[in-house]
């Protein structure tokens, strides 16, 4: 990219302030040298990068980087065996401390909220546990050598500690004396040469003798180191060089150790600054209130909202613009300080920001895309020392331009063709638009010749633009109107200010008729886009009514849905009661009936009666109450013999014989009697002569009606049907005299066996049950034993 551009687009500043969002060193030098890409994916892995710092730093808040510094120096010469202070060592198992922490802050957001990029990064740390802790056991975070580093250091460092106080306790002794007073300038002990010394009257310098190591200024104090006190301040430095000894080796061994692992750490704090990076970058979004861009490499930009990040939020003007689409054109017209060449940059900045991986201040949607290379001619770049007038300096820029640009590339042109003859001026600018517009560059330029807005008109391809001016006021919007060539307002400025109306109309006189039919049809076209743009906000107005209305209904609905819910779960908890319920109360007639059977006891027409009133009255109120009244249509009459499905008790039955509008149905070892039309015809009378033949006696006897199964299958039904359907076939099964029955249930997970053998069991009927042998089902079926 032009390191032009960037100056002229003021990117230098965009990188300062993401700097300033760095938390190390390293982050900071990474920020300040951001460069736009011209790669498409490169550009789209950047902001992804940033996005998913964006939801890390949304999450968990910032990544912890603190104590990270700059090791690589350090590192290098660990390489070649140059042995390392305490502070660098520390600053190096600072960093391997940093990266681990950092690895878990960006794993506890990526286990449910995935960030693969940084996941990435994160995973690549080095695991250089060992060697931190190597560190970290010898040396504190003030760069000091601990004690504990060796046996040797601690040592030496005790003796260091005995000696210094034997030293002390000699001197004390002689500055307290009663001799010593008057001596001694004071009653101290000092340290000069890294050897213990006191303060001595120069005319008292030969009572105390030994080494005189320092004097005061005035001459009048000498710092004595006295003789008594000579040997143990030799044997303390002996054992000082020890200790220095001591400390060396600790630390070269230690730089040895750094020494095998440089190529990982080099790794990991490229890694580091990298992260601390894409957190400055989200960061600094957060700052802007910035968004992320779609990104395309088809020359396509729609900036929605769009703000000059580097002008204060609260004053400046959004834009939107849309290039690359329709038009590849824009020619932007309007007065001076209306805000033309913000827009420009805003346009130049935000495509640079989105290129360098940046989030840029505009709303969701916003698109740009990936230029080959972005030209600007922007500003007053007259050169004193090259002798180049304002015009010729823009010239020469545009010239360097037209070589170098692609149909890939974003040019910005500001007051194109100005500095010259405005006849000549005009028709070079449009010579110049021309040439561009045919490359196929998207082109951005600003004038104030109105003859390029008639160009526009006539040029597919190419779109007027204008900077909005409030008359009224004398004051410019800074809003850009794309698709409204801008107005001089020149006559209307100088009116409003107060320019004797004959100056002014004399002033309209000298303007040619084709340039006042231009004004006519731009103030025209700005009448309608002000009516447009109210029109604009009522609909929007209405817009914002009709989603609260909307939203309204579907809360309201939203209620009684759930009313409706809580109402039928009421009464299917209702129903549910009822039959069972019923279920008992049959099962206590059942009783009774087969008790009877079983003694031999010959059961009376008006015993069953009653009994089948009894069963009529515990059964609930169902669908299956309501089919008898939509029977369909009989093919014919049902006749003595046939078999028939009483609807009332769902059940099938055969017909015994006829009395009227009634039937007597033999129902497994009850008779009944059945109006005809609960009955619906099953099989004809000719079907039946080979069955076995039912007596019609008044005693009741067990016997099995062929249309009673032995098996109930019930694979894809939920356990409450199927609790109800396992009951409803032992009933009938019971009356049929079956002894054994099997019910199908599959394997699956279980839980439909569970619940129907917890069912079994709890009946009262029911003998025993077990899972089926091998060539029944196995576990898929249960078979039952009846009572």
């Amino acid at each position: 990219m032009d390191s032009k551009i960037l100056k002229t687009m003021d990117y230098h500043k965009i990188l300062q302030s993401l700097a300033r969002h760095a938390a190390t060193p390293l982050g900071e030098h990474a920020s300040l040298s951001l460069l736009p890409s011209t790669d498409l994916e490169e550009v789209k892995r950047r902001l992804q990068a940033t996005d998913e710092a964006m939801t890390i730093d949304r999450l968990k808040g910032g990544a912890p980087f603190s104590g990270v510094t700059d090791i690589r120096p350090a590192v290098k010469r660990a390489r070649i065996n140059a042995m390392l202070s305490a502070n660098e060592l520390w600053d190096i198992s600072a960093l391997i401390f940093a990266g681990r922490r950092v690895r878990r802050h960006i794993e506890s957001v990526h286990e449910d909220n995935p960030v693969p990029l940084l996941m990435a990064l994160a995973d690549s740390l080095s695991w250089q546990k060992e060697l931190e802790e190597e560190i970290r056991r010898c040396i504190d975070e003030q760069g000091e050598v601990l004690d504990q580093a060796s046996a040797e250091l601690a040592t030496a460092r005790r003796e260091l500690r005995i000696g210094e106080t034997r030293i002390r306790e000699k001197l004390e002794s002689m500055i307290r004396s009663s001799s010593a007073s008057k001596m001694l300038q004071e009653q101290l002990i000092t340290i000069r040469n890294d050897r213990y010394v006191i303060p001595v009257k120069a005319e008292y310098r030969g009572h105390y003798g030994g080494i005189v190591h320092d004097q005061s200024s005035s001459g009048a104090t000498l710092f004595i180191e006295p003789e008594a006190i000579v040997t143990l301040n030799n044997k303390l430095r002996e054992i000082k060089l020890k200790e220095e000894r001591e400390i060396e080796r600790i630390l070269s061994r230690l730089t040895e150790h750094v020494g095998l692992q440089v190529d990982l750490l080099l790794s990991d704090t490229d890694c580091m600054e990298q992260l601390d990076f894409i957190f400055a970058k989200a960061r600094l979004a957060h700052e802007m209130k910035a968004t992320l861009p779609r990104m395309n490499d088809r020359g396509y930009m729609k900036l929605i909202k769009g703000r000059h990040p580097l002008i204060d939020r609260e004053q400046v003007v959004p834009i939107d613009v849309e290039l690359g689409n329709d038009y590849t054109t824009i020619i932007v017209t309007g007065p001076n300080t209306g805000g033309k060449t913000v827009s420009l940059k805003t346009m130049g900045l935000l495509s640079l920001m989105s290129m360098s991986g940046l989030f840029i201040p505009a709303q969701d949607g916003s698109q740009l895309c990936v230029y080959d290379a972005i030209y600007a001619d922007i500003g007053d770049e007259q050169s004193i020392e090259q002798s180049l007038s304002t015009f010729s300096s823009h010239l020469t820029n545009i010239i360097r331009i037209l070589g170098e640009m692609t149909p890939k590339s974003l040019v910005l042109l500001d007051e194109l063709g100005a500095g010259t003859d405005p006849a000549e001026g005009s028709a070079l600018a449009i010579a110049i638009l021309e040439h561009i517009h045919r490359l196929g560059c998207r082109l951005v330029a600003t004038t104030h010749y109105s003859e390029l807005k008639a160009y526009a008109y006539e040029r597919k391809g190419v779109i007027n633009a204008s900077m909005e001016f409030d008359v009224q006021t004398l004051r410019p919007t800074y809003r850009l109107l794309v698709g409204v060539p801008g107005r001089s307002n020149a006559f209307a400025i100088a009116e409003r200010l107060g320019l004797p109306t004959s100056i002014i109309e004399h002033a309209r006189g000298e303007v040619t008729e084709e340039d006042m039919r231009i004004e006519t049809m731009i103030a025209s076209l700005e009448e309608n886009r002000l009516r447009a743009e109210a029109e604009r906000v009522e609909a929007e107005k209405i817009r914002k009514e009709t989603e609260l209305l909307r939203a309204s209904i579907v809360e309201e609905e939203a209620k009684l849905q759930a009313e409706r819910d809580k109402r039928i779960e009421r009464a299917s908890e209702e129903a549910r009661e009822i039959v069972r319920k019923a279920r008992y109360e049959a099962d206590d007639i059942i009783t009774e009936l087969k008790l009877l059977a079983q003694e031999g006891v010959s059961v009376k027409e008006h015993l069953l009666t009653e009994a089948r009133k009894k069963l009529d009255e515990a059964a609930p109120a169902s669908k299956l109450a309501s089919k008898s009244k939509t029977v369909k249509k009989q093919a014919r009459k049902i006749e003595a013999g046939d078999d028939v499905m009483v609807y009332s008790l769902n059940q099938k039955g055969s017909v015994v014989e006829l009395a009227g509008n009634e039937a007597v149905v033999q129902l497994g070892i009850m008779k009944m009697k059945v109006r005809m039309d609960d009955l619906e015809l099953v099989t004809s009378s000719a079907s039946k002569q080979s069955s076995k033949s039912v007596k019609t006696g008044t005693n009741v006897k067990r016997t099995r009606a062929d249309n009673v199964r032995s098996e109930l299958d019930l694979r894809g039904a939920n356990l409450e049907e199927a609790i109800i359907e396992v009951d409803r076939f032992l009933d009938e099964a019971l009356l049929a005299n079956l002894g054994q029955v099997y019910i199908i249930h599959g394997k699956g997970t279980g839980i439909l066996r569970t619940g129907i053998q917890e069912f079994l069991r709890r009946h009262r009927h029911v003998k025993t049950f077990r899972l089926g042998n091998y060539g029944e089902g196995g576990t898929g079926i249960t078979v039952a034993e009846l009572s």
